[in-house]
């Protein structure tokens, strides 16, 4: 059984904590907040704030962040999503209280100083030119800019060389004065202590300060078209993505999508689309399906890459699948097999203490709720061959299309 205790401060952030056996302790605080809260004028800046955390606090110069847990042989860092941005870090189970306070003082007191946020927006300019080179992100990013277009969703985490130019330590501290509340923070820790213990610390760090609430309702995306486009790049193969628009992370539905997406095309060699492709055929190397959810949306698509001249080939056999999928039920025996595989990769990421710790405080976040590992069970087991054929109907209905070559 896999436990957890949550708790509430006095400002309203939200707390949650996981007792498990281990010398390490993990812990982050979430921020709801991404790419998605950034007004027109901001693309790129909530990412630049996360970069701007590392830059010193009223308490701490740059280098002292930085060196204050590696110099005990922990770390800190931070990511940046389109919903949520997140400082987490790993220490001793000694030293956690150490970590919390770091935590703190930079989500709190960072100052933005013009001079460093300066020299790093020329590292995030860097970064953009990286992620230009690489073909596959690229695609999956722009993907989702088309799918979501119109709507928050639809650009990319880094922002642009043009937009980035645009900003500076004002507008960095506007965005989190707008953005960052404590209604909307989650504090998550894993660690070899009592939830007393967590709870205890939790308070000594983060609960002094104000308490805000968030003056917006995020909007969700309006309908798009269907698209197709193929897009020359000259690359040495051709790079492809399939899909849609999905469920959002309050549906109820969005785990029997999940299932059938690990079905498609999950990380596991027996995967539909890994077989079909793959193993049987040789047509290609990378070939799997993801899901992502977002707050009041979500995405799926399958990506591939093949030979130009068996692009055609890939395609019309994955759609050939999506169609069974969506008209033929799955065996008693083949469904089994896929929940019982599910579980285990559940579990086995469950037993990953930092990617627990994570993934309870991402939950806590949106969904102001948790499962327990036998409740998630419970409702895998649960899942239906007719309902797997119900989503699948209703996701890979009126797919679009995107390729690199």
């Amino acid at each position: 059984m896999i436990d957890f205790y949550t708790y509430t401060l006095p400002n309203g952030i939200r707390g949650i904590h996981r007792q498990v056996r281990s010398k390490v302790a993990h812990c982050a605080l979430a921020v709801n907040a991404g790419s998605r809260d950034e007004l027109r004028t901001e693309h790129g800046l909530a990412h630049f704030t996360e970069h701007g955390f590392f830059k010193g606090t009223t308490h701490r110069k740059a280098f002292q962040v930085n060196c204050r847990l590696e110099n005990l042989g922990g770390e800190l860092n931070a990511y940046t999503t389109k919903e949520d941005t997140t400082i987490h870090a790993t220490t001793l189970r000694t030293d956690f209280s150490k970590a919390v306070e770091l935590i703190a003082d930079v989500a709190f007191n960072s100052t933005f100083p013009d001079k460093e946020i300066a020299k790093e927006r020329e590292v995030i300019i860097d970064e953009i030119n990286t992620y230009k080179d690489s073909p596959t992100e690229l695609l999956f990013d722009t993907f989702e800019d088309m799918i979501f277009s119109g709507s928050d969703l639809g650009h990319n985490i880094l922002g642009s060389k043009s937009s980035l130019a645009k900003l500076n330590s004002d507008s960095i501290m506007a965005f989190r004065r707008r953005t960052h509340t404590t209604d909307q923070m989650v504090f998550s820790s894993t660690g070899n202590f009592s939830p007393a213990v967590a709870e205890q610390v939790a308070r000594r760090y983060l609960a002094d300060y104000e308490a805000s609430v968030r003056g917006y309702d995020r909007v969700a995306p309006s309908a798009i078209t269907p698209f197709f486009k193929s897009v020359a790049k000259h690359t040495h193969q051709t790079h492809c993505i399939v899909g849609n628009r999905a469920y959002g992370i309050l549906n109820p539905k969005r785990l029997a999508l999940s299932l059938l997406i690990n079905i498609l095309g999950g990380p596991c060699a027996n995967s539909l689309l890994n077989v079909l492709l793959r193993e049987k055929r040789g047509l290609s190397y990378n070939i799997g399906a993801y899901y992502t959810p977002y707050c009041d949306s979500g995405v799926v698509f399958i990506y591939f890459s093949c030979d130009t001249d068996k692009t055609d080939l890939c395609l019309e056999l994955i759609d050939n699948e999506l169609r069974k999928l969506q008209t033929t039920p799955l065996t008693a025996r083949r469904l089994a097999m896929a929940k019982k595989q599910y579980i285990a990769q559940l579990a086995i990421t469950m037993n990953a203490n930092e990617s627990c710790m994570l993934g309870l405080g991402k939950s806590l976040l949106v969904r102001d709720t948790l499962d327990t590992f036998e409740e998630s069970c419970r409702k895998i087991r649960a899942i239906t061959a007719e309902e797997l054929m119900e989503v699948a109907c209703e996701v890979f209905s009126n797919n679009s299309t995107l390729i690199y070559k």
